[in-house]
């Protein structure tokens, strides 16, 4: 009888083939987006008309909405969807809790409200002006979150800081209601932007978001062997050589970055940093290499298809993608509760 070690190169190969596959089944999910995304619209453009738009334009109409309407809207939503799911990853890593993401965690309404009050106050509108207080915002939301989480003689433990930033989060809200019924540029605006659209979005949004996403989606990538060893706990990654401090400092301001970006571009949209990385853990394992990784593939693909949906969804208009996200990202919110309420019992 011969017998066969499970530990031998056939258990090795196992996850790199599984790994292979989750990532080979993102990136078709991507593909089929991305063409999706450029034929499907309020005017249905076939994909030989597409393609011919992309290697041979011309001044058709045609022509005309895919490179100068459709294109940056994809590369738009691609960007902010791998700067959603990264964000949410790295922040579900570091304070072991599937129920992080931006949203829940007070960083997207932190944003919202520097921009919201921005314009009340200054009375500028645009995406450079959005850019640099949608970073305040979500900065100081962060350390607010954080500091609330760890009291005096208290550690930042998941559960105390997913409490404050849904702390965070409900003062937010209520300031930003209170600045819109008071101002009505800063309601206008804010209408425009807050339910979370990729809708008129062209070039020169693409053009001011992406250098800060590449930053963050490095900085993200670059913490992720240190937030492995902190998967262990914090006394095992110190021991390890883990600097617990810079290791958080680096992964907030990757988070920031990402997601300050991100709600800069197209407002708050909920939802893809919080199921995108559950849905990686789940198919590739807890290495966080690999999560980041997955999370940049199936992100974008989430919320191109969403984007999509919602092109279609309401006939002669469009349903913004954040609406759009939220609707799929309820039941998933709540099964993921429903799942650690019952560990805990």
């Amino acid at each position: 009888m011969t017998c066969v070690d499970p530990s031998g190169p056939s258990a090795v190969r196992r996850p790199g083939l599984r790994r292979a596959i989750v990532l080979l089944v993102a990136v078709v999910l991507l593909l089929v987006g991305i063409a999706a995304s450029l034929a499907v619209g309020s005017r249905w453009i076939p994909p030989e008309q597409v393609w011919e738009a992309l290697v041979r334009p011309d001044e058709s109409l045609a022509a005309t909405i895919v490179r100068g309407q459709r294109v940056p809207r994809t590369l738009l939503a691609i960007t902010v969807g791998m700067a959603l799911a990264v964000a949410g990853a790295v922040m579900q890593s570091l304070t072991r809790n599937p129920l992080a993401d931006p949203g829940i965690l007070g960083v997207s309404a932190g944003a919202g409200l520097a921009v919201v009050a921005a314009v009340a106050l200054a009375g500028y509108v645009g995406i450079w002006f959005y850019l640099w207080f949608a970073f305040a915002g979500a900065a100081v939301a962060s350390l607010v979150v954080y500091l609330l989480g760890s009291a005096p003689g208290l550690a930042a433990t998941p559960a105390r800081l997913a409490l404050g930033g849904i702390a965070v989060s409900a003062a937010a809200t209520s300031l930003v209601q209170t600045v819109i019924l008071t101002d009505q540029t800063a309601f206008n605006e804010f209408r425009f932007w807050a339910a979370g659209s990729l809708e008129g979005r062209r070039w020169d949004v693409l053009a001011a978001v992406v250098p800060f996403v590449v930053l963050g989606l490095v900085v993200a990538v670059a913490v992720g062997p240190a937030l492995n060893a902190l998967a262990l706990g914090e006394e095992t990654g110190r021991a390890l050589g883990v600097r617990f401090r810079s290791t958080v400092a680096a992964t907030m301001a990757a988070v920031v970055l990402l997601c300050g970006a991100a709600t800069a571009a197209v407002g708050p949209v909920g939802f893809v940093g919080l199921g995108v990385p559950i849905l990686a853990r789940a198919l590739i394992g807890q290495d966080q290499r690999w999560v980041n990784l997955a999370a940049a593939l199936y992100g974008p693909a989430l919320l191109l298809l969403a984007d999509v949906v919602g092109r279609r969804l309401a006939g002669g208009s469009e349903v913004q993608v954040g609406i759009v996200t939220a609707i799929i990202g309820g039941p998933v919110f709540v099964a993921v509760v429903r799942r650690t309420r019952s560990k805990a019992v």
